[in-house]
């Protein structure tokens, strides 16, 4: 029987060895970053950590710095992790304005599924492949429609503030659609209608059902849309 454990005890850490090295084998660093992208959206940012990514891909801590060099490192292949989900648009595209509307649609929606990404995108240089593949096409399609240096800059940082600006507050609103109508009848009694007539005529639209009070992505996105398409009619 002792002789019977012993092999038994053998053979089970022989087993956790093999499936060790396994791991270790399947380790790079885009698993790295699936996971620790999959563990900021389910936790949030802050409980982000390399112990608890360590944890989840059942590695020790240490092994992960052959792959990222430090937390910074690992923040930046999460932001390509999320970029590679961004549409390029195509140079050669006949209708330059409908690749910057696929683009704005398809990055908003993709931001939306990884909330934690807005802020970590644009607060910081982001000069992975990419991001900067992303980049590139975005003022190929630009350069290409007719646009100079100086107006594509402009363009596509105008596009941008409203796109990543406007997916941190559709992220951050207090209230979920189904919750606006009864949050406006609430609200409603505290406003004072002689003071603020027009503030009250909308809550109460939205309280009544007249108005849904959905944010609308594209209702601005188009404005800005429409105002290079002018710009660049102008310039023409």
């Amino acid at each position: 029987m002792q002789v019977d454990r012993a092999v038994a005890k053998k053979g089970i850490k022989s087993e956790a060895s093999e499936g060790s090295a396994r791991r270790k084998a399947a380790l790079d660093r885009r698993s790295i970053a699936e996971s620790a992208v999959r563990i900021a959206d389910a936790e949030g940012l802050a409980k982000l950590s390399m112990r608890r990514l360590a944890q989840s891909l059942g590695v020790e801590a240490m092994s992960l710095y052959n792959h990222v060099r430090n937390k910074d490192d690992l923040l930046g292949a999460m932001v390509e992790h999320v970029a590679s989900g961004f549409y390029r648009p195509d140079p050669e595209a006949a209708d330059w304005k409908a690749e910057m509307h696929r683009r704005g649609i398809r990055a908003h929606d993709q931001m939306l599924r990884h909330p934690w990404s807005p802020p970590l995108i644009a607060g910081r240089v982001n000069d992975g492949p990419e991001m900067l593949g992303y980049v590139d096409a975005t003022l190929g399609c630009l350069f290409a429609a007719g646009f100079d240096a100086a107006d594509a800059d402009d363009a596509w940082n105008a596009m941008d503030s409203y796109i990543y600006g406007y997916t941190q507050l559709a992220l951050s609103f207090p209230f979920q659609p189904e919750e606006y109508a009864q949050v406006a009848a609430e609200y409603l009694p505290h406003l004072p209608k002689e003071r603020l007539p027009h503030l009250y005529a909308m809550t109460e639209a939205v309280a009544t059902y007249r108005h849904k009070g959905m944010h609308r992505f594209e209702f601005g996105f188009e404005m800005i849309l429409d105002g290079l398409v002018q710009r660049r009619a102008g310039q023409g």
